[in-house]
């Protein structure tokens, strides 16, 4: 029986198929630019659009989260990470112990498993989360309504032990 490979790093980014549609972008956009010497600069959108899908990622390993933007790039450890803010468009940001946020391109909602996966369970799974079915339902108590989107606490570092975090479930 093959033993099943565990991946030690994940790379959330753009496909690079993508590059594909820009160059096709470039092609078409080949009559407006030789049309006149000065309408050459239309060729920045496709070139930016190429950068732009090579170089925009999140790269999550089992040290961190490194956040690579056209800008720049941002090393995350998970020791600093408070929690996951859930954006509007399905976006995800990490929320570090000082409450700065570090947006998180290209990882999505959906992506929240494998993350926790990748962290050793810092991170928490909210597929996971499966009610015990002795438990008395939860009192329910009305809060007024933030405006701010919910923040997902990350665990403390003995959760990824194995020992459980006391707290409100």
């Amino acid at each position: 029986m093959a033993e099943q490979q565990v991946p030690t790093r994940l790379v959330f980014r753009v496909p690079g198929i993508a590059v594909l549609a820009a160059l096709l972008l470039a092609i078409c956009a080949t009559p407006v630019a030789a049309a006149a010497p000065y309408l050459l600069w239309i060729y920045l959108i496709p070139v930016a659009s190429i950068v732009w899908v090579l170089r925009v990622r999140t790269v999550a390993d089992t040290d961190g989260l490194v956040a690579h933007t056209l800008t720049g790039s941002r090393r995350v450890p998970w020791r600093l990470l408070r929690g996951l803010r859930l954006t509007g468009k399905a976006g995800v940001t990490a929320v570090l112990d000082d409450d700065t946020e570090v947006a998180l391109p290209q990882v999505r909602v959906r992506h929240l498993p494998a993350l926790s996966f990748i962290s050793g369970g810092l991170v928490p799974d909210p597929t996971e989360r499966v009610p015990e079915p002795d438990a008395e339902p939860a009192e329910v108590v009305e809060e007024p309504v933030d405006e701010r989107a919910p923040v997902v606490e990350a665990a403390d570092p003995g959760a990824a032990r194995g020992e459980r975090a006391a707290g409100p479930e």
